[in-house]
């Protein structure tokens, strides 16, 4: 166990008076997670407090989601908006009667398939779970994520674990522990630092509440393998009255993602428009600026030599 780090911001308590917290960073390994430090994180998780943790899509914030208090020092810590319902780890299918009622057949067929993984099931939400975490809607989102360190913190905590991504509200999901403190130092308790995350995008967000089951947002498990298991599947197609109303699920709100970076696009003659862009991309770099290149899979070829991290979107055919 190391500790290298200890980050302090004021924290406003209830009292109006101004406190200090410290978040400790440890590294740990993910594959062979230290029982002395999940313990100390589960204390944490049990007496209400947060701690970010990775998981095969991106680093969770954690806590008690059986603790309303708990849960609404997430929203806060985040700056999330109370409408906005997060998702509940648990440790695995057996734990769904747990959280959930009525549980169709669907969703346990769904569950033994995929979990753990990156898929979340919305389900119709049981008496014992806070309506903080489900914005006080009739569901409630559930996942088993596939990460040893996750899943350690589960068993440790002996609790499901209400966790939305361990990012300020509207900011990029993080990848890494350097991102959680970038946004969330002073405000949380501890961040276990088990690496990068494997898969870098968030689950998907699968409806199993109705007939058909529904893909409320992409992500991890893509909808052909969902359509290797099911005999149907939706996809939610959001109206703009939509836009103005809570979210049926966790990650839906309009800028869920939103990168803290500039972007720019062009449009012209294809060779002239390559000539722009890779003029561009050396001027910048040469201000000193990180240049990542969103690019067709025709486009690149002509730009093999350019040292910037390079995108692939697709076929042009195909965007």
């Amino acid at each position: 166990m190391d500790l290298v780090y200890r980050g302090c911001s004021p924290i406003i308590s209830r009292m109006g008076r101004t406190k200090l917290l410290n978040t400790k960073r440890l590294l740990i390994d993910s594959h062979q997670p230290n029982l002395a430090v999940m313990a100390q994180a589960a204390a944490i998780i049990k007496q209400g407090g947060l701690v970010a943790f990775p998981t095969e899509t991106v680093y969770g914030l954690g806590t008690d989601a059986l603790n309303a208090d708990a849960v609404r020092r997430i929203f806060a810590a985040k700056g999330r908006p109370a409408y906005d319902p997060v998702i509940v780890h648990v440790s695995g299918a057996h734990a769904l009667d747990h959280i959930a009622n009525n549980v169709p057949d669907v969703a346990r067929r769904l569950a033994k398939h995929f979990w753990p993984g990156a898929l979340t099931l919305v389900l119709p939400k049981a008496e014992l779970v806070p309506g903080v975490v489900t914005s006080d809607g009739p569901t409630v989102a559930v996942r088993c994520p596939n990460h040893p360190l996750a899943q350690a913190l589960i068993a440790a905590a002996g609790t499901p674990i209400a966790a939305p991504s361990a990012n300020r509200f509207s900011h990029t999901s993080p990848t890494t522990a350097q991102h959680v403190w970038d946004d969330l130092a002073g405000k949380i308790d501890m961040i276990l630092d088990g690496g990068p995350t494997q898969i870098g995008v968030e689950s998907t967000v699968l409806d199993v509440t109705g007939d058909v089951p529904k893909i409320l947002r992409p992500g991890g498990v893509t909808a052909e393998a969902l359509t290797a298991v099911l005999d149907h599947l939706e996809t939610h197609q959001p109206t703009n009255s939509q836009k103005n109303h809570a979210p049926p699920a966790p990650g839906m709100l309009e800028r869920h993602y939103a990168p803290q970076a500039e972007m720019w696009l062009f449009t012209g003659e294809d060779a002239a428009v390559r000539q722009t862009i890779l003029a561009a991309a050396e001027r910048e770099r040469g201000n000193g600026r990180s240049v990542a290149l969103m690019i067709t899979n025709e486009d690149v070829p002509h730009f093999k030599h350019s040292e910037c991290m390079i995108g692939e979107v697709g076929k042009l055919s195909n965007l």
